[in-house]
Parts: C-alpha cells; structure tokens; sequence
C-alpha cells in the first residue's frame, strides 16, 4: 500500500498535486481541509473545527484524528492513500503511524514541497480570488497560518527524516516540473 504523506506550508501547491498524484498512482487522496469544510455546518464538530481555523489555528489532534481515522476506513480497498494536511503536529503523525499500523501498513514517504513564504502568500491571495475562500485573502490569517505552520506543523518533518522517509521537493516553478519531480521520487522509492 502507498502512503504518502503530501506536505508544506499552506499555498504550496499540495491539492494541485495531489490530484495528479492520485489519479498517476490511483491512490484516495484526503484532504483535511477539504474534510472539515465538508461537515455539517450545523453540527457542533463542524462549528468547532471552524472557530479554530477561521483563525488560521491548528484544530487539536484529537478531533482532527477522530475525523481522518473515520474518513480513511470510508475505502478499506484503497491501493494507497494521499493525506494531504495531516498530520500537522508530530502527536498526530506518532498517531498516524498506530493507526496505519493496526492495519498493517504503514506511510511510505513525506514529499514536502518547499516554497519561500513571499511566494506562499503571492499563492493564497491568488487562490483567494479564483475561490472565494476568505481565510485566503486576509494578510493577517495568510500570516498567522505560515507562523503556525513554521512553529506546529514544519517540525513534523524531522519526525519522519528520523524515519528515514522525508523527501524534499523544490514547490517553485511549473506544475508540470513539480510533479516530475514528486513522481520520480515516487518512483525511486517504490
């Protein structure tokens, strides 16, 4: 089974490439974002999940982890899974990695794609436009979700270098040469 962990700082381009990951490789891509914004909006997890990224905040692990663990048992057929946005904290990774194991599998690969943050926010603000998500053109939560993602979730890289499984893929320049670059790094690893 391939899991790859798609990593990097908001508006580095995972949901882009994750879509030609998923449909190179046939892989179930779950986005966590796209998972939370998908919830009821009425319900109170939904509510919840909500008034902490509606800040540019982490949701804590423990109801991010009941949310993918739920969505990961929804294609028990998978050839692999794409986790786009999880884990972001290295408590959810150690819990990622009881998780898979109790399945008997395990993540294969973090490919972390690299982009300097003048870039970053060039890239949400843009993304802002073309999807009308709010959290995307206001500076103040573009900044706050890079210092969160540079304090909470970047050292979750070096949880899986120790692993031996941290690949860094340079995020700047063409689509197309980006996801080269992830599939040949795919490839050298399978």
């Amino acid at each position: 089974m391939l899991n790859i962990v798609l990593f990097g700082p908001p508006g580095a381009g995972k949901g882009t490439q994750a879509d030609r990951l998923k449909e190179q490789y046939d892989l179930v891509h779950i986005s966590t974002g796209d998972v939370f914004r998908a919830l009821d909006p009425s319900s109170d997890l939904a509510k919840l999940a909500k008034s902490y990224s509606d800040k540019g905040d982490l949701v804590p692990d423990d109801i991010t982890i009941k949310i993918l663990e739920s969505e990961v048992t929804k294609y028990p057929n998978a050839k692999g899974v794409i986790y786009d946005g999880f884990p972001r904290t290295t408590g959810q990774a150690k819990a990622l990695d009881l998780f898979l194991a109790a399945k008997g599998t395990s993540v294969t690969m973090m490919l972390s794609l690299i982009v300097p943050e003048d870039e970053l926010k060039t890239r949400l603000i843009g993304r802002a436009k073309d999807s009308g998500r709010e959290d995307d053109a206001n500076p103040v939560i573009i900044q706050n979700r890079i210092n969160t993602y540079n304090k909470s979730t970047a050292p979750v890289a070096d949880y899986y270098k120790g692993q031996g499984k941290l690949i860094d893929i340079n995020g700047v320049g063409s689509i197309g040469d980006i996801t080269k670059s992830l599939f040949d790094s795919i490839e050298i690893t399978k």
